[in-house]
């Protein structure tokens, strides 16, 4: 019997294979469907949520601060009072009137609960719910009736003795201005209470001696901006203070003698000295013409210099010279002046240079010499600069660096640099220090010397940055760190200063 034909119809249906059902068209229509939920979570998140948000979180602050304001907390450091609520909903949509009226009930709320506070005797309680009231703008008339009620309790109730017992206590333990628990505002409070309490006055006036001695004191050092802050402290609390005009005085006179002190010293060529003492004007006020016109007056003494070591083809020396120049007066005709005058140097040393003759450099070489001779008997062995014998003989070196004779006259000249470094250092003028320094290094001077130098100028640095530090003058201290880090970078003692000083410029 033969096998059956797999393509007869005849053949057993066991035989043939199923149909599979298409499943393609399916994935299609679930993959359809994914992607438009997604896009439209999309859409409804762009076009819904994100232009819905602003307004749905000012209301929740709102609704927020009602309930605050319900409740009783008007004012909340932590951000969950009425009135920081109600002040973020403002910042979200200055233009909605909502969080004003809100913060006008914090301020009427404000004035019932200091009324209600003064009436059970809680004073501080009350005090501080008027200032809340005054921040924001409670109607006047109930806020000082308010106060008045505050005043006539306080009084009845014996509280003036009180005051003036914590006042001088906090008097004796240096606890002078500040917060309401130091001296000068309980003394306040007490004087309110009884303007004629003579405890009260005698120590306030005590009190204000002290911030007065500390003015002038502070004058004596030259911390002029700290001495102005203190004598305002005084005003502000008793204008007529016995010492007062006397110590306002002595402030205009320090001013005026420091303005004719950087007048003299750059009149006699120590700009450095004038520009730090005109800058310590400018800081304490920023209006002061006259300091103003002194930076002015440096730069362009700053661009003569810079002619000078021109002249002598000591371009390094002049462009130093220009770079202060700039910075100080850089709109200023001298200092363009001066700029010129050194290119065209540049030019005439350029074409100079390379035909030069020997006769000529070596008469340019005798000049030099001369010159630094009659320089160093005037005394003037390094300043002023560009006419100081140092300048002459550095100009005659770049001529002729191998020349016997002017190695003489270098080696004749650096003792007189040491005794100058030495002396600036006793002086405590460091900055002459420091150009002696650099002229001990320009004339040859042992290196391990030199290093010694740098060392103990550096750590001089920072011993004032630690003075300045002490005084409560960050930004003095910073620049003394600024200083001794520029003469030498790895002074010993640098990076623990430098901890100490920012530590200082973030605490409170």
């Amino acid at each position: 019997m033969s096998a059956p034909d797999p393509l007869d119809a005849r053949a057993p249906m066991a035989r043939r294979p199923l149909p599979v059902p298409e499943a393609r068209p399916w994935r299609w229509i679930v993959g359809v469907v994914c992607v438009s939920v997604v896009l439209l979570v999309v859409l409804v998140r762009v076009l819904v949520v994100e232009r819905l948000w602003p307004e749905a979180r000012v209301q929740a602050l709102l609704d927020d601060g009602a309930m605050a304001l319900d409740a009783g907390r008007l004012s909340d450091p932590d951000g969950d009072g009425a009135r920081q609520l109600y002040e973020a909903a403002l910042a979200l949509d200055p233009d909605d009137m909502r969080p004003r009226t809100g913060l006008a009930r914090v301020a009427g709320a404000a004035v019932v609960q200091a009324a209600a506070a003064v009436e059970h005797g809680r004073f501080d309680e009350a005090r501080t719910a008027l200032k809340l009231a005054s921040e924001l703008a409670a109607p006047r008339e109930y806020v000082e009736a308010v106060a008045r009620s505050l005043q006539r309790r306080e009084a009845a109730g014996a509280g003036v003795d009180g005051l003036v017992a914590q006042a001088q206590a906090a008097q004796a333990a240096g606890r002078l201005d500040g917060p309401e628990d130091t001296a000068l505002p309980l003394f306040r409070r007490a004087l309110a209470l009884q303007p004629d309490h003579a405890e009260a006055l005698r120590g306030r006036e005590d009190t204000l001696g002290i911030l007065l001695d500390r003015a002038r004191t502070g004058l004596r050092a030259g911390h002029l901006r700290e001495a102005a802050d203190l004598i305002a402290q005084v005003r502000g609390y008793d204008a007529g203070h016995v010492d007062l005009p006397d110590t306002e005085a002595r402030l205009t006179e320090e001013l005026d003698a420091l303005r004719r002190r950087a007048a003299r010293n750059l009149q006699a060529g120590r700009v450095e000295r004038a520009v730090a003492e005109w800058r310590t004007l400018l800081a304490f006020d920023p209006q002061d013409a006259r300091a103003q016109r002194g930076l002015l007056d440096a730069g362009a003494a700053y661009a003569q210099r810079a002619e000078r070591y021109a002249r002598d083809f000591s371009f390094a020396d002049a462009e130093a010279q220009l770079r202060e120049a700039r910075a100080l007066a850089p709109d200023s005709d001298a200092v363009a002046r001066a700029e010129a005058h050194v290119a065209r140097s540049r030019a005439r040393h350029a074409r100079l240079s390379p035909q030069l003759p020997p006769a000529q450099r070596r008469q340019r070489v005798d000049v030099l010499l001369r010159e630094a001779a009659a320089a160093e008997a005037r005394g003037d062995l390094l300043a002023p600069p560009g006419d100081s014998a140092y300048d002459k003989i550095r100009a005659a070196r770049g001529i002729a660096p191998d020349d016997r004779a002017v190695a003489r006259a270098a080696a004749r000249l650096l003792p007189a640099a040491r005794q100058c470094f030495d002396a600036g250092l006793r002086a405590n003028s460091l900055a002459r220090a420091r150009s002696c320094l650099d002229a001990r290094e320009a004339l040859g001077d042992e290196a391990a010397g030199v290093r010694d130098a740098r060392r103990r100028l550096a750590l001089r640095w920072l011993a004032i940055g630690d003075e300045r530090l002490g005084a409560g003058n960050i930004t003095g201290a910073e620049a003394a760190l600024a200083s001794a880090r520029d003469v030498e970078p790895g002074v010993p003692g640098h990076a623990e200063f430098a901890r100490r000083l920012r530590a200082a410029s973030i605490r409170p």
